[in-house]
């Protein structure tokens, strides 16, 4: 679990002593007059000036089940605003998200049905319970943007289409590209900023929080809160995180992330290899660790950087069973592992070859693969070689239990 701060008195001026905190990371703050005593142009003084906390913003497309540590950064932004005193209103986008969000997209998204949206806000909440703070009262609101923009009519449709321009519209980076190289683009794509701004007005927010690639439509938001007699808000961006490769955004389809609902030693196994370049950011973007007292060795960065993230996932207690199953691992004794990821065996229909089960389990993509590393000597049960690709189990009773490794690094136990 992060360990939050302790709730800040909301009296004028107090949040301010927490501004450090939450500006770290931050790429852009807009709009943000740094010399300026408006608290319409600088956080710092709406912050100092404002007689209660803060609506801090964010909304979230429930359009995937699982969140990574790409993800995470955001919502642990919104945790800070939280310790500071401030509401954190997180708007679960079951109306946008039937849409999904064309910022980034080469195409149109596929449409989800109300159904899939609901189950998979309910997966998302229950990963962001190690981050935002459920308990508090007044710390957190949580609102379906269905609520409000069900029920626009085409009258305030026509309304809301009414404050932007095509012009403007084609403006926006994505748009803007498949415009260019001639690829559809439709109308209720259009739509999508105009919803999420008015989300805003809907909500009242001060700040919302979003990514570099969001500022588009935070911006919309303040328009249209200005249209609708409301102080516009701040909009806040965080960076995006590149992924354990060192070289892509990290995501799920490139595979180069870590899940937060992944068991404890896959999360640390993955983070400490992280490539040196990128262990500064990790440590500014995903911990509360202070960035001056680093250890000067890479590696011991590495380590730390996983023992962190691990544990606020996870526990202490979890954190450091995976780092001891880990160096365990690294010495090639998978058997002395005692937080190895567990297969099924229950999966398999018995008598089965060896290379089904090691297919079956994920360890291989392919049944050839799987041939391939036996007879290349790779595959270990227990610790001892298997040479004979086509080895035949014949019960799940002779493998219960025992450890299933692939190389030095893959590995499963068998229950």
């Amino acid at each position: 679990m992060i360990v939050s701060q302790p709730a800040l008195e909301t009296s004028a001026g107090v949040s301010l002593q927490n501004f450090p905190r939450l500006r770290r990371g931050v790429t852009d703050i807009f709009p943000e007059l740094p010399n300026s005593e408006n608290p319409e142009e600088n956080l710092g003084q709406r912050l100092a000036l404002s007689t209660r906390p803060l609506r801090i913003k964010l909304g979230i497309d429930p359009t995937g089940s699982d969140i990574h540590l790409g993800h995470s950064i955001i919502f642990r932004k919104l945790r800070a605003f939280q310790d500071a005193g401030h509401t954190a209103v997180l708007i679960i986008g079951d109306f946008t998200a039937r849409i999904g969000d064309p910022t980034g997209k080469s195409e149109v998204r596929r449409q989800l049905t109300p159904e899939q949206v609901e189950q998979n806000a309910q997966t998302y909440l229950e990963q962001l319970r190690p981050i935002l703070d459920f308990d508090t009262p007044g710390r957190l609101e949580i609102r379906r943007n269905s609520e409000w923009l069900s029920k626009l009519d085409l009258a305030k449709t026509l309304d809301l289409l009414s404050r932007m321009t095509v012009g403007q519209m084609l403006a926006k980076e994505g748009f803007s590209l498949r415009f260019e190289q001639e690829n559809p683009i439709y109308l209720h794509e259009f739509l999508y900023p105009l919803m999420q701004g008015y989300d805003s007005v809907a909500v009242e927010a001060d700040v919302e929080l979003g990514g570099t690639d969001q500022k588009f439509n935070l911006a919309v938001g303040r328009d249209l809160q200005r249209y609708f007699g409301q102080t516009p808000q701040f909009g806040l961006l965080m960076p995006i995180l590149i992924g354990t490769d060192g070289v892509q955004k990290m995501s799920k389809s490139l595979g180069n992330y870590v899940g937060l609902s992944e068991d404890p030693l896959t999360m640390y196994s993955k983070l400490e290899k992280v490539p040196d370049g990128l262990i500064a950011q990790y440590f500014e973007l995903l911990t509360d660790y202070p960035l001056a007292e680093l250890p000067e060795n890479p590696r011991d960065r590495q380590k730390l950087l996983a023992l962190d993230i691990v544990t606020q996932y996870h526990g202490e207690a979890a954190a450091l069973a995976a780092q001891k199953a880990a160096v365990n691992l690294v010495q090639g004794d998978a058997t002395r592992a005692e937080a190895v990821p567990e297969f099924s065996l229950s999966e398999v229909e018995f008598p089965a070859k060896l290379f089904y089960i090691l297919s079956a389990s994920g360890l291989c993509k392919s049944g050839s693969e799987a041939r391939r590393q036996i007879a290349g000597g790779a595959v270990k049960i227990d610790g001892d070689r298997i040479e004979d690709p086509n080895l035949v189990v014949a019960s799940a009773e002779e493998l219960k239990g025992r450890v299933l490794q692939v190389g030095k690094k893959k590995f499963i136990r068998l229950v």
